[in-house]
């Protein structure tokens, strides 16, 4: 399992910077008027990411909670999918920002790799919450989650044309 913590932090700060980089910095998309439904499912997997980013470094998930888990990891590639179609329909992507987002999908079929059969051994254990604490990457994860949720609710807000204060 460490492999695979080690991996979804890896594949966290790529999320950071994506989102830092090219969805606020370079592209601004939450002042889009075209971007609602990309900011939509942004929203949507962001709150996913942080239930998987958030958790893992601390919890197994075992028994039922270990499908639960599986599904929202489903929820998250078929939101990815249906964000790279939506993407492409309202706006042309950067070539460091496509370049970034196969990576992403590279380092994410890794994260899988390491994590599912460990999923397979938490479903066969007694339907609860297991103790599965991983030191510091743990605790840059937990960070990690805060901001992307954040990241989600203001994406939300955007998309649902709430504009944010300016002081």
């Amino acid at each position: 399992m460490n492999v695979a913590i080690w991996i979804l932090l890896v594949q966290a700060t790529l999320g950071a910077f994506d989102t830092l980089y090219y969805h606020e910095y370079k592209l601004k998309l939450a002042h889009g008027d075209h971007t609602q439904v990309e900011l939509r499912l942004h929203a949507i997997r962001d709150f996913c990411y942080a239930i998987i980013i958030g958790t893992l470094g601390y919890f197994t998930w075992n028994g039922v909670l270990a499908y639960v888990l599986l599904t929202i990891l489903v929820a998250e590639i078929v939101i990815t999918l249906w964000d790279f179609v939506e993407e492409d329909k309202v706006r042309r992507l950067p070539g460091g920002e496509r370049c970034m987002h196969a990576i992403m999908g590279i380092v994410y079929g890794a994260f899988l790799a390491y994590l599912l059969p460990e999923m397979w051994l938490w479903s066969q254990k007694p339907t609860g919450w297991g103790l599965s604490y991983h030191g510091i990457p743990a605790w840059i994860l937990l960070g990690l989650s805060m901001g992307v949720f954040l990241s989600g609710v203001r994406d939300l807000m955007a998309s649902l044309g709430i504009k944010e204060r300016r002081g």
